[in-house]
């Protein structure tokens, strides 16, 4: 048994060097008779392969010169710039190859390598631009980008994708059945897909983030109840710092099906100031009060007033809505200029003696017949009814 194994190797190798050997006779034989035709692409293909590389170049010296710009212009340098040196190669060996007769062998091996090179460089430009795109909407930077940490999973995702198809492809073009492959993935993609619906979901939602950005990291918003500063953004969740200090988990899905406020790109934040004021202020006094809360108002740097006036006729007071605005985003500060318009509102009313109502109720007491029983005065009409015959006349002598 052990000598017919070392025969049939023996034979595979006398097999192999008489193979080995008509090829190098037919290479020789094609050098020989179409060296003409070899020179002249040779030189074609030196003079592609320098104008790829001075491509090559110009790219990587923009993306020098622009490390922190992430226009279109700056896309197409990066991509430029990772055109690899082994594709410019295959580029002009396929050149050489395809236009002289070489050799069945030889035109094969050189088919493959090319292939693998175009499929490989084509992957690699396809990343480039993709990751570019979303680089402009989001930023490249992961700790200043919209999706914070979760663009470095989106990175290698799309990597993943793109060289996948890659390999589908050279398989494919180098003669390999790949219909059973693709059918496996696409049952995989399916079965998958099923599985993690949830997972997905905020996915998608978390693209939508970046392409229509309602928010970023670092914004303020406010989701319903929850309101606060987002302090970062995941594919699944997002991560919310509100304002009492405690970090609030909320997924995409679930984030953007609500009604979404963002306090971040406000010009001026807009307050309304409702107080009552007692019944018994004159109405001259009523009159004054808005020319008043204007003055005070306006004292403060950053505030435009708005309006304000008599609202309605309360229960117990006259009530009075007051509308102003305040220059700016932060809330910080609002609210500190806030504080000091109400303090200045009250010093205002108290030294014009106007005082601010609270609720009250007042009780009459009435005798059977309805009148007033004191401490209430007596009605005019009844005092003038009770008086003696005589009474405050001036009888003379």
């Amino acid at each position: 048994m052990s000598s017919a194994t070392g025969g049939n190797v023996i034979q595979a190798t006398h097999n192999l060097g008489e193979r080995g050997s008509r090829l190098l006779a037919e290479a020789g034989d094609w050098l020989s008779s179409n060296s003409a035709d070899i020179a002249l692409s040779l030189v074609a293909a030196a003079l592609i392969a320098l104008l790829l590389i001075g491509v090559r170049s110009l790219g990587q010296r923009l993306v020098r010169n622009r490390t922190a710009d992430v226009q279109w212009r700056t896309i197409f340098a990066r991509v430029l710039a990772k055109t690899s040196l082994f594709f410019i190669f295959m580029c002009a060996i396929q050149l050489v190859v395809g236009q002289t007769d070489a050799p069945h062998p030889i035109r094969r091996v050189s088919e493959i390598l090319f292939i693998v090179a175009a499929a490989l460089q084509a992957a690699i430009w396809g990343r480039e631009l993709i990751l570019g795109f979303v680089y402009q909407r989001v930023g490249e930077a992961e700790e200043q980008s919209t999706l914070g940490s979760a663009v470095g999973i989106i990175r290698l995702l799309v990597t993943i994708t793109l060289f996948a198809v890659a390999l589908i492809l050279i398989l494919a073009n180098i003669g390999v059945n790949v219909t059973g492959l693709v059918a496996g993935l696409g049952i995989g993609g399916i079965a998958i897909g099923l599985a993690a619906q949830g997972i997905f979901s905020d996915l998608f939602a978390a693209l939508s983030i970046i392409f229509d950005r309602p928010f970023r990291r670092g914004d303020a918003i406010k989701v319903g109840q929850v309101q606060g500063h987002v302090e970062n953004i995941g594919l699944k969740t997002t991560r919310i710092r509100s304002l009492d200090g405690e970090q609030i988990v909320i997924s995409n899905a679930k984030l953007l099906a609500e009604q979404l406020h963002n306090f971040t790109n406000l010009q001026r934040r807009r307050f309304i100031l409702k107080f009552g004021l007692v019944y018994q202020l004159p109405t001259d006094t009523l009159r004054q009060v808005p020319a008043l809360v204007r003055r005070e108002i306006e004292a403060q740097e950053g505030t435009k007033f708005v309006r304000c006036g008599l609202a309605a006729f309360g229960a117990s007071s006259l009530d009075y809505e007051t509308v102003f605005e305040i220059e700016g985003a932060d809330f910080e500060h609002a609210f500190a200029i806030r504080h000091a318009i109400l303090l200045a509102i009250l010093d205002a009313f108290a030294r014009e003696r106007i005082a601010l109502a609270y609720p009250t109720q007042t009780s009459f007491t009435a005798a059977p017949d309805g009148t007033h029983i004191m401490p209430y005065p007596p009605e005019a009409p009844a005092a003038a009814e009770t008086r003696h015959p005589g009474e405050g006349r001036d009888h003379g002598g």
